[in-house]
């Protein structure tokens, strides 16, 4: 990917996590997702009662799929981003609702 696709892109997602309270990279919809994590993921949002979710599924745009892993230095998808900052993927978001942190973050 050349440098001035990679800026592009990277800028892309800088304005969707800076514009939207909570967005979250996923494998298909929120109605569709496309892998088990992703689908936790949006249980967990639904369950805390998240109304304004901003979805970006990276299958249908292979730039953002590996830009978003590049923006985060994280591996993997499902990625959570609450008022611009990163939260982190599938596994860390089941912690943080175990322990509340979640709530406490979305409430905040």
């Amino acid at each position: 990917m050349s440098p001035v696709i990679q800026k592009d892109i990277q800028q892309r997602i800088k304005e969707q996590v800076a514009t939207h309270p909570v967005v979250l990279y996923m494998k298909g919809s929120p109605q569709f997702p496309q892998c088990g994590f992703s689908a936790k993921a949006v249980g967990i949002l639904n369950s805390l009662g998240v109304r304004e979710l901003f979805t970006v599924d990276v299958l249908q745009d292979d730039e953002i799929r590996q830009g978003i892993k590049d923006y985060a230095n994280w591996p993997t998808i499902p990625q959570l981003y609450i008022n611009g900052e990163f939260v982190g993927g599938s596994d860390i978001m089941t912690e943080m609702y175990q322990s509340g942190e979640l709530k406490q973050m979305l409430t905040a």
